[in-house]
């Protein structure tokens, strides 16, 4: 086994995006989903630390002591009951 990272690992990266989306709290898009949960969603969040690099256009990190999600690693369409609005929807730096 390498010790390399696994940052460029794109099967890696790939795998890795697909388990995460299968935590996701909620489906916006699922039938009967409630409206407001189109526009509750952690990108918007104020309490939303996006990641860096390439992870950053769809992941971060909920820093909200409220949610059950504080500390964990989000898709930024997914959201939760503790949602706060940020003025805009927070991307990473470049």
């Amino acid at each position: 086994m390498s010790d390399q990272p696994l940052l460029h690992d794109q099967a890696h990266m790939r795998a890795t995006h697909a388990r995460w989306l299968g935590a996701l709290n909620r489906d916006s898009g699922a039938p009967g989903a409630p409206d407001d949960w189109a526009w509750n969603q952690c990108g918007d969040c104020r309490f939303w630390i996006p990641l860096t690099g390439s992870w950053g256009g769809d992941w971060g990190v909920c820093s909200n002591i409220a949610s059950s999600f504080d500390a964990r690693a989000r898709f930024e369409h997914d959201g939760s009951d503790e949602h706060s609005p940020a003025a805009a929807w927070i991307v990473p730096d470049e």
